[in-house]
Parts: C-alpha cells; sequence; structure tokens
C-alpha cells in the first residue's frame, strides 16, 4: 500500500525525480498514438498498463508527483511532529506534511536492516484514516471495491482497492477492516487525500439520496495518530506494553496478521491508558508488525506522544525510522507504492493484484462493482485483454533501475520499449543487489524472461523474477 513515495530532494540511493507529464491516458488498455520516443524522464506511471511499443511523452492530468508537496500551503505537522525534531529527524515535505525522511542516528540502510533484524517505528499518521457505519456501509464498500467483504469476521481485515466506475482503473488502495455488523474502518493514502475524498463524498451522497440519509455515516477520523511497530522484535516489545496482559485477549501470540484489537496500554508512569488503541497485525514492510491507532482528542491529546515514548524505552530493539527505509523495505516485499507502481491507468489484474476480486464476486451476471464489465474478462482471459504486466525484476550489476527506465527487448535492435520501470533501487537486505518493479507487454512477463533496461542511456541486463524479493513474515499462528 502506498504510504510512502521515493522522494526527490536529497536521496539519490532512491533515485527519485520530479516528471512533467503532458497527456492523460484511460485504464481500459487502449492504445496510444505512436509519437516519437523521448528521454525515460518523461515516462510516468500513468502510462503503465499500455502497449509501451508506441510511446513517447505521456502523462497523468497532476503534473506532480502524488505524494509529494509543490504548493506553497503551509506544511500540516502530526502530533508526532515535536519527537520528530527531538530525535534529529530530517525532515521534508511530504503529501502536504512536514515528515521524517530519517533520523540522526541510523543512516537509510543501517535504519533498513535495523527493521530486518530489530524492530521500527514508523510515523504514519498523515494517512488518512476513515470511519464508515450504518445499514448501507457494506453494500457502499462492496460497490466501490471489488473484495468479498461480507466474508470478512469480527475485527478482520483486507488489502482492497477503491475503483473507478467504467474503467476499473484503481483511485487507490486501503486496508478496510470490518469492526462490526455494519461498521468499517479503513485507511487510505496521504497523497491521494482529496481524490479519495471527493470520490467517496460523491458515493457516499449518491448512496444516501436512494438510500435516505440515516443509510450511512462516515467519519474521517483526524482525532487518531497512526504509528507503525515493525520487526521481528515489535511483538515482544509491545506485548510488554499492554495492560492486564495474561488474559486471552491481551495476548498477541492469539492475534493473527489480518486481524486487529482495541487494547489498553501500561504508560511509562504506570498508569493504563485513558482509552484503547487500536492494534492491527499488518505493515508494510513485510515483517511481522503492528499499525497502532491511537486517540489524539481532547483528554487523549499527549497520548500519542506517551505511547511512542514507552515503544522507544528501549533502544536496543526500537529505534524510529522515516520515509527513505519504509520505501526500500517495501519494494524488497514487492509491495504497490501508489502513483508508481498503480494508478487509475491501471486495473486489479493489470497490475497483478487480480487477487483482491473476491472469488465470488466474479460472476458477469451478478458482479456489482465499479468496473466489473472491464475487470472480470481481464480476469477471465488475461492472454486476450491485457497489454502488460506488472513484475519484478533483478538487474545486473552497475547503476541501478529507476522508476521511468525504458525496457526493451534484447532481441530487438532497435530497442522498441515495451516496458518501464516503476519503482527501483540497490537492495540493503540483499547486498545492494539492483532490484526492480514495473510493467512490461504480456508475453515478456514470464518469470527467467531476460530484458533490456535504459539506465543513462546504456542497456543493462534484467531478467523477470517473482515478488517479494526478500521473504514476508507475517505471522500467521
Amino acid at each position: 500500500m502506498s504510504a510512502v513515495r521515493p522522494l526527490k530532494r536529497g536521496l539519490n540511493l532512491l533515485g527519485s525525480r520530479s516528471l512533467s507529464r503532458s497527456a492523460s491516458v484511460a485504464a481500459n488498455g487502449s492504445i496510444l498514438a505512436q509519437r516519437q520516443l523521448v528521454s525515460p524522464r518523461v515516462l510516468r506511471s500513468a502510462v503503465v498498463g499500455r502497449p509501451l511499443a508506441q510511446v513517447a511523452t505521456v502523462s497523468s492530468p497532476s503534473a506532480v508527483r502524488y505524494a509529494s508537496t509543490s504548493s506553497s500551503a503551509p506544511l500540516k505537522k502530526t502530533a508526532l511532529y515535536d519527537l520528530h525534531i527531538a530525535h534529529g529527524g530530517k525532515m521534508v515535505p511530504f503529501a502536504g506534511y512536514s515528515m521524517p525522511l530519517q533520523y540522526g542516528d541510523l543512516s537509510h540502510v543501517e535504519s533498513h536492516m535495523w527493521t530486518r533484524e530489530k524492530a521500527s517505528l514508523f510515523d504514519v499518521s498523515h494517512m488518512v484514516q476513515h470511519q464508515l457505519s450504518g445499514p448501507g456501509a457494506m453494500d457502499l464498500l462492496m460497490k466501490v471495491s471489488p473484495s468479498s467483504l461480507d466474508k470478512l469476521k469480527t475485527n478482520s481485515s483486507t488489502l482492497s482497492c477503491l475503483l473507478e466506475k467504467g474503467t476499473g482503473g484503481i483511485i487507490d488502495d486501503t486496508v478496510i477492516t470490518r469492526r462490526g455488523e455494519s461498521s468499517f474502518y479503513f485507511v487510505t493514502n496521504a497523497g491521494r487525500r482529496a481524490e479519495d475524498l471527493a470520490f467517496l463524498e460523491a458515493e457516499i451522497s449518491a448512496y444516501k439520496a436512494a438510500h435516505g440519509p440515516d443509510s450511512l455515516t462516515w467519519d474521517i477520523l483526524e482525532d487518531r495518530a497512526l504509528v507503525a511497530l515493525q520487526g521481528p522484535q515489535a511483538a515482544s516489545v509491545l506485548q510488554s506494553h499492554i495492560a492486564n496482559s495474561g488474559s486471552a485477549d491481551t495476548d498477541l501470540s492469539t492475534l493473527y496478521f489480518g486481524n486487529c484489537r482495541d487494547l489498553y496500554l501500561t504508560l511509562a508512569d504506570g498508569s493504563v491508558s485513558a482509552e484503547p488503541v487500536l492494534v492491527s497485525r499488518t505493515g508494510y514492510t513485510g515483517e511481522d508488525g503492528f499499525e497502532i491507532s491511537i486517540p489524539a482528542g481532547g483528554a487523549c491529546a499527549s497520548l500519542p506522544t506517551q505511547v511512542t515514548d514507552l515503544l522507544l524505552q528501549n533502544p536496543e530493539q526500537v529505534r524510529l525510522a522515516g520515509l527513505a527505509a519504509r520505501d526500500s523495505l517495501r519494494l524488497e516485499a514487492g509491495m504497490c507504492l501508489y502513483g508508481s507502481d498503480i494508478s487509475t491507468a491501471q486495473t486489479p489484474p493489470a497490475a497483478s493484484l487480480g487477487w483482491v476480486v473476491g472469488k465470488d464476486r466474479r460472476d458477469p451476471a451478478s458482479a456489482t462493482f465499479n468496473g466489473a464489465e472491464a475487470i472480470l474478462p481481464q480476469l477471465a482471459s488475461p492472454a486476450k485483454t491485457l497489454a502488460q504486466r506488472r513484475v519484478g525484476f533483478t538487474v545486473e550489476k552497475g547503476s541501478p533501475a529507476r522508476e521511468g527506465a525504458v525496457i526493451v527487448d534484447l532481441n530487438d535492435e532497435s530497442r522498441t520499449p515495451i516496458g518501464v520501470v516503476t519503482s527501483g533501487l540497490p537492495s540493503p537486505s540483499l547486498g545492494g543487489i539492483n532490484i526492480a518493479m514495473g510493467y512490461v507487454k504480456s508475453g515478456m512477463h514470464k518469470k527467467g524472461t531476460e530484458v533490456g533496461v535504459l539506465v543513462r542511456n546504456k542497456v543493462r541486463k534484467a531478467k523477470v523474477t517473482g515478488m517479494p524479493w526478500v521473504e514476508s513474515k507475517f505471522y500467521r499462528g
């Protein structure tokens, strides 16, 4: 899920750069008109999912990166801003917020490896937390997403996508949690806040117009912070701070990946938190870990800082980590970044996310979710309907393949483009091996296929490989 985008300023390792995009494309696999190929710098994620044999300067309507900040509006601060400053956080503009890129005690690579070996704490309070309830909550969410939410048990969740009507393009990726019979909690990306809220407002208003004003209640949970504790020591650290430890409900060994609980914490002064925190066993690193939603309003205004200080008590176990490590961790785990690896230019099948479509929702006669008419034929006959597929690559030694690098057929001397890299960097966990994610035309997407990637005007060999590169360690009991 896209919680970060590679930051473009002062981070050569992530190889990001500001790109201008001049024309929008549809999400239905239509072929672009032939144009002269230009520098890879103008190739954006809006073109992936299209046949790239005929690509030139193409773009989405926006000329800025989804989660970057280009306006002159004052940056927002999360509830943990002062804590970041106190810990030497290098703050950068990100999705309208001032967010930590990394901290003074660890380099990017050191922070990345700390997460893999111990535990790191990430502030993700810029993400948008939602609560949707009412008799129409299930119907509404099953219209805007393709998942079988009616099969979810209480306090369990699934990764899903918000979908455009007609095209089935991915408006955003999201984790949806069922909290009760007709109550749901879900989190969307900070960089898509304006687009997501406009989309949801329109869908909810239409539903209320048809079913009455009391059919839905939608709340954006601005009064809650969100932190992610990730790594092999995350469970033992968090367990030591749970109040009334010993009962079945407070035993994290019975809380499995994709499930959540409301839990009270014993704070540093020995008191119990005035309100419970919502602990979800999930994350964006591929490691075992938790996302913790913390009340931050009224009498709980200081609770986010108290909880963070509590989790950081032992610096030999837990350190703060920023956006740089978060991005490299998620790429090694094969997880998509919205605006790079997925966008409205892709449907779930094109993005290799067809599994988010519930198996019981694939009957064309009864499918009611947005874009079903485009998505279901792609699931049924991918070879005939998908121009491109999202895949992973390993790239030969040398300069890494960054976002926007053109992929070519090694057997074609004309070097006609057949795809584009959407994320790429040297893998810290694999000793600097160059890894990348991107889209290639169907037929070239199979594991083991060798392709070329244009890096600094030179063709570098790459091989299609399975993802993730680093095995996920989600806790399933």
